[in-house]
């Protein structure tokens, strides 16, 4: 069963980015630590790190709530991998870090290969985790339909109203991917997405025209394989069997990472057995596996 987090808890930061402030998470540490960039998902928040926050108590963790979630909902202007990419920017400059390690899952990794690309001075090393390589999508899709076959009932809650937090919580206890020991640091991360609705409900902090642009800039336009391309980075990515809803073969199928790691000889793969897209993160077992890729890219940066 997964432990309490015993780290203290982040300080919590709002800074400027175009379009308006960005909530960012500071994990702190001890002088001179070393420090890594984390970025959440798609409709994710910065604590969907907590559980890889806790294993790392020697890591200085900078995680943002990205443009569009969490309490960084209300930034206005345009997403896309770009924009986020440089919002990170944006954020490294504000907090006086210049180069650091870079963690990104689901989405959260596309976007760091395309920070990567953009300001690759300020990376030594990558680690994705279940994103990054291009998925594969039909042609054609409305940006509806591409939300909804990438992301199933996860993205389908974000035009959902419920009445109470118990309400969405039970939604979260009904999900596939959630079927083992429930957390308490599962409640405190679905709480926070909740916000009001100005009619007496709640609904998802994130927004779906925000989920709409970031699923179609990743999946049929050229930023991400285009900074794929141009990796220049050293990256460790992390796989597992099940996707969002727990369904084999995950988000990549080894046909898929067969057909495109081979053009790409400084990703370094390795399939982790036992998880889904979110327990990978989001439980204690699995934050050991991130912690673990982390903690080794650090010392290859060191």
């Amino acid at each position: 069963m997964d432990s309490a987090v015993k780290r203290a808890a982040p300080a919590l930061l709002d800074l400027p980015v175009r379009g308006g402030d960005l909530r960012v998470a500071v994990w702190e540490a001890e002088p001179g630590a070393p420090t890594a960039l984390l970025i959440h998902g798609v409709t994710s928040s910065h604590l969907a790190w907590s559980w890889v926050a806790e294993q790392l108590p020697g890591v200085r963790l900078i995680a943002p709530d990205l443009r569009g979630r969490g309490r960084s909902a209300g930034v206005a202007g345009p997403a896309g991998m770009i924009a986020h990419a440089d919002d990170l920017a944006a954020v490294l400059a504000a907090v006086g870090v210049d180069r650091t390690l870079v963690v990104g899952h689901s989405m959260g990794g596309f976007v760091a290969l395309v920070f990567a690309q953009r300001h690759p001075e300020r990376v030594s090393e990558l680690v994705l985790v279940d994103g990054g390589i291009p998925l594969e999508v039909p042609a054609g899709m409305t940006p509806e339909e591409t939300v909804a076959h990438v992301l199933g009932p996860t993205g389908e809650r974000l035009s959902m109203r419920f009445a109470t937090t118990d309400d969405y919580l039970g939604f979260w206890h009904a999900h596939p991917a959630f079927d083992g020991p429930w957390s308490p640091l599962l409640d405190e991360y679905f709480a926070y997405d909740l916000v009001d609705d100005g009619a007496g409900a709640l609904r998802p902090a994130t927004r779906f025209e925000t989920v709409a642009e970031d699923n179609v800039d990743m999946t049929t336009t050229t930023v991400v394989p285009d900074a794929l391309a141009a990796l220049a980075h050293d990256a460790r990515l992390l796989t597992v069997p099940r996707g969002l809803a727990a369904e084999p073969p995950g988000l990549y199928s080894p046909e898929r990472l067969a057909q495109v790691l081979p053009q790409h000889p400084r990703i370094h793969h390795e399939r982790i057995d036992g998880f889904n897209h979110y327990t990978i993160v989001m439980t204690d077992a699995g934050a050991a596996v991130v912690s673990r890729a982390v903690l080794d890219a650090l010392e290859d940066a060191s």
